[in-house]
C-alpha cells in the first residue's frame, strides 16, 4: 500500500488532499483483515482477498452508517489500488470490476448571488490580515481556484503585466487563467503588505499565516468563518462556494461552457455541465417567483 500510494503521488501526480485520503481509506480496508495486528501477527496477504470479502467490508462500512458518497469514495480507492497490483503483476486480476459503485444522487453545488459575494468580498482594510484575506477571497471568486490550488500559489506564478496566473491543478496539470483588474489591484495592495508577515523569513508562497509561512487549508477555513460570522452570512459558505459561484455567473452572463472547462481545469466537459442544471433551476424559480399567472 505504501508503494501505491508513493505511485499515487509520483506517477498520477494527486495532491496532497487525495493522497492523504486515499491514505486513510486504506487504512480503515487494512484494518478490517487484520484487527489485531500487532509485532506478532503478521499481515494476511493481499492477494488472498476476494471480491467477496471486499463486498462484506463495504456492508460492514453501510451498517456502520456511512453515506453513499462515502462508501463510494471507499470503493474507488479500493478499485485504484487493485488496479495498481494487477500492473505490477502482485495480484493475477483486478478482482474490484465486478463491483459496481453505488448510484449516487446528483446534487446541484451551492453557489451565491451577486449581492451576496458583494458582501462577503466587502472586507475592512486595517491590519496586514485583512489585506491578505480580501486578496484570497477575492482571487478565489476571480479565478474559480480550487482551495488546495489557492494555498499552493507562488508569488512568481503571478504576472502582472499579462494579468495572468499559473495554477497546478489536479494531476500536476497546469493552466493559465486570466485576471480581472479589480483582482489584480487588491492582490498588489497585499503584496506591499506581505513583508509585514514574513517575520523575517523567505519564502516564494503568496499567502502566509501570522508565523510567515504557507497558509493551510485548516488557517484558511477558520478566517472564512470568522468573516462568515461576523458578517452574519451563512456559516455553511466555503471556498468550493466561491468556485461555483464563480463558474454559475459566467455562464449565467453569456460566457462559452467549453471556456469555463478551461478555466476551472475540469478534464472532462460532463463535470461543467452541472453549472447549466443550477442555471436551468434559477430559471425555473425565477418563472415561478415573477410570472403574473404563475399563481391562482
Amino acid at each position: 500500500m505504501d508503494d501505491f500510494l508513493n505511485y499515487c503521488i509520483f506517477e498520477k501526480g494527486l495532491t496532497k488532499a487525495s493522497i492523504e485520503a486515499y491514505h486513510n481509506d486504506l487504512k480503515m480496508f487494512y484494518l478490517f483483515f487484520n484487527p489485531n495486528n500487532d509485532k506478532n501477527n503478521k499481515s494476511i496477504p493481499i492477494d488472498s482477498i476476494s471480491t467477496k470479502d471486499i463486498e462484506q467490508y463495504l456492508k460492514s462500512e453501510i451498517q456502520s452508517g456511512k453515506t453513499d458518497t462515502t462508501i463510494a469514495h471507499k470503493l474507488t480507492t479500493i478499485k485504484s489500488l487493485f488496479s495498481y497490483l494487477e500492473k505490477m503483476g502482485i495480484v493475477e486480476e483486478d478482482i474490484t470490476n465486478s463491483i459496481s459503485r453505488p448510484k449516487l444522487k446528483k446534487r446541484l453545488p451551492s453557489t451565491l448571488n451577486v449581492e451576496e459575494v458583494e458582501d462577503l468580498l466587502n472586507i475592512s482594510l486595517n491590519t496586514p490580515f485583512d489585506y491578505r484575506n480580501k486578496a484570497m477571497l477575492e482571487l478565489l471568486y476571480g479565478t474559480g481556484l480550487r482551495i488546495s490550488e489557492l494555498i499552493e500559489l507562488k508569488t512568481f506564478d503571478l504576472d502582472y503585466t499579462s494579468c495572468i496566473i499559473r495554477v497546478l491543478g489536479k494531476g500536476r496539470k497546469e493552466r493559465i487563467i486570466p485576471i480581472g483588474e479589480y483582482c489584480m489591484y487588491y492582490i498588489k495592495l497585499y503584496l506591499e503588505k506581505r513583508k509585514e508577515l514574513l517575520k523575517g523569513k523567505n519564502t516564494d508562497y503568496l499567502f502566509l499565516n501570522n508565523r510567515g509561512t504557507k497558509i493551510t487549508r485548516q488557517g484558511f477555513f477558520k478566517i472564512l468563518k470568522k468573516i462568515l460570522q461576523e458578517k452574519g452570512l451563512n456559516p455553511d459558505i466555503s471556498p468550493h462556494t466561491l468556485r461555483h459561484s464563480f463558474a454559475t455567473h459566467l455562464l449565467s452572463h453569456g460566457a462559452d461552457l467549453r471556456s469555463i472547462q478551461e478555466l476551472l481545469g475540469h478534464s472532462d466537459i460532463s463535470t461543467t455541465k452541472i453549472y447549466t442544471h443550477i442555471s436551468d433551476e434559477k430559471v425555473k424559480n425565477d418563472y415561478h417567483t415573477y410570472h403574473p399567472r404563475d399563481h391562482k
